[in-house]
This record gives structure tokens, C-alpha cells and sequence, in this order.
């Protein structure tokens, strides 16, 4: 049972989160239309919540992509390598996005460390600004759970490829 939640989770943490944040940012962003346009009023914190739901939109994405192995690369600069060397050059475009990941990790920990110790909230909502300057520190703990997941896949397939041709 806590295999398959934790199996569940690893293929879907991602997806529903952006799923959820979208459709709640459309929801939102349409009701205050409707109360501007048709009520002559609008809501004072809506456009301030789907901003930091675009936001967390934003960091979930990025662990998305990295899940997927979709992010943008240079296909021209790949190609300019032998056909062999290209798998270990997609592990090294790899440890280098896993790198800048862990510094996004490590600077935003030292910015949400620095909006905890100012108690600074939101203007509308009054949400801790820590809350919102967590977002790339999480996003980015979950891309670098991602990155890795993606380089020992790389690898068990080299691995496996040299297998083959021996």
C-alpha cells in the first residue's frame, strides 16, 4: 500500500499540482472579470493570489520538465558529437542542470531564511512572503529529485547500450 501511494506520487506529484494551480488561476482570474465587469467591483486579492499560484506554477513546471525530460537543449550542439559519445554528453548537460539546481536550492534557503526573519506579509492576503519565496526552493528540490532520477536512467541505459555491442 505505501509502495503504490509513494509510486502514485512519483508519477503524479508534478502534473496534478500544475493541473491544480492552473485551473484555480483561471477560476480566479475569471471571477474577478465577472465582479469588474458586470459588478463594477472587483476583488482586492485575487490578481495577488493567482500571482503566486503562477508562481509555484512556474518552479512545479520546471520539476515537471525535468521529469519528462523535456527541457530545452542545444540539438545542433548534441549533434556535433559521435553518435557514441552522445549519451555521455546528455549526462554531463545532466550533472550540470543538477548543479544549478542545487545552487537555486541553496539560495533560496537563504532567502526564505531571511522573509522568516522579517515577518514580512502580503499586501492583500497577508500570506508570510516566506511562503512565496519557498516556491523555487521547492520546485528546485523536486527538479534535483528529478535531474537524478533522469541521470541514473542515462546511465543504466549507457550501461546497457555497451552491453549490447560487447
Amino acid at each position: 500500500m505505501k509502495k503504490n501511494i509513494l509510486k502514485w506520487l512519483d508519477e503524479n506529484v508534478e502534473r496534478y499540482v500544475c493541473i491544480a494551480l492552473m485551473s484555480g488561476m483561471t477560476v480566479i482570474l475569471f471571477i474577478q472579470v465577472v465582479m469588474r465587469y458586470f459588478f463594477s467591483n472587483s476583488l482586492t486579492w485575487s490578481e495577488e493570489l493567482a500571482r503566486y499560484m503562477f508562481i509555484y506554477l512556474v518552479y512545479f513546471g520546471i520539476s515537471y520538465g525535468a521529469k519528462i525530460r523535456r527541457h530545452i537543449k542545444i540539438e545542433a550542439f548534441l549533434g556535433v558529437f559521435p553518435k557514441k559519445l552522445r549519451p555521455v554528453v546528455e549526462i554531463l548537460g545532466d550533472l550540470l542542470f543538477l548543479a544549478f539546481a542545487g545552487f537555486i536550492i541553496y539560495t533560496a534557503w537563504q532567502w526564505v531564511g531571511r522573509q522568516i526573519k522579517l515577518h514580512q506579509r502580503s499586501p492583500a492576503l497577508h500570506i508570510p512572503m516566506w511562503v512565496i519565496y519557498a516556491a523555487p526552493f521547492l520546485g528546485f528540490i523536486l527538479t534535483a529529485f528529478r535531474q537524478v532520477q533522469t541521470i541514473i536512467y542515462r546511465i543504466k541505459l549507457l550501461l546497457n547500450s555497451e552491453g549490447d555491442s560487447l
